[in-house]
């Protein structure tokens, strides 16, 4: 008698065997190679016996910026931060310890709804992709989770099911509450942004949405 094959977690299934991973990061700038990352944080997904997406686990982490790194005046007075603040430099962590606490929360939750890697869900997801990606470079890691280039984008996402970029006025249109003080952190606009993705993907799936494109569209590589 030939054994049964051990049942999948549903999750792996839903993105094509990728765990979605929200990521918000807060710079000194614009350019992923030469300016500081200043704050990153990261939220896994997971999926409840009913196929809803829902958030899972989370860290956050402020960054003490690299060496040599740029730090644009402009972008510091547009997110508040000032690196330079004690408590705040008393806090923070390296690099290569805030990527490993997260890549190692990630792995497991890979393993855990086995799926093969991460994609990363933002909003303007192509950002903070570049910073991470680039944070791991010169952290030599190996071990990076994420797809070195695929994201699943909520301003896209947003503009499709609400008529909205911008992260805030997209969470009003879907009904979720957001308050403009506390935007520009890591933490709270991951937060938010994982709401505001499980919000349109649950809304697909109510529609029959995912149920029908389970059924027609045949797995490809």
């Amino acid at each position: 008698m030939s054994q049964s094959q051990p049942v999948k977690h549903p999750l792996s299934r839903r993105f094509r065997g990728y765990l979605p991973v929200v990521v918000d990061v807060e710079t000194a700038g614009f350019n992923a190679r030469t300016d500081a990352l200043l704050e990153i944080a990261a939220t896994t997904l997971t999926m409840d016996e009913h196929g809803l997406i829902l958030p899972d686990q989370s860290l956050a982490f402020q960054i003490e910026p690299f060496v040599g790194a740029n730090l644009d005046p402009k972008a510091l007075e547009f997110t508040q931060i000032n690196p330079d603040c004690p408590e705040r430099r008393a806090s923070a962590s390296k690099e290569s310890v805030a990527l490993d606490s997260l890549f190692k929360m990630i792995r497991k939750a890979i393993k855990a709804h086995d799926c093969t890697r991460a994609i990363l869900v933002g909003h303007n997801a192509s950002f903070d992709l570049g910073f991470v990606h680039a944070a791991a470079d010169r952290c030599q890691i190996k071990r990076n989770p994420f797809h070195p280039f695929s994201s699943l984008d909520t301003a896209t996402l947003a503009a499709m099911a609400y008529g909205q970029t911008v992260l805030a006025r997209a969470c009003q249109a879907a009904g979720i509450a957001f308050d403009n003080r506390s935007a520009h952190s890591a933490s709270y606009d991951t937060e938010k942004t994982a709401e505001l993705f499980c919000a349109i993907i649950n809304t697909w799936h109510e529609l029959g949405g995912w149920a029908l494109t389970q059924k027609t569209l045949p797995d490809q590589a």
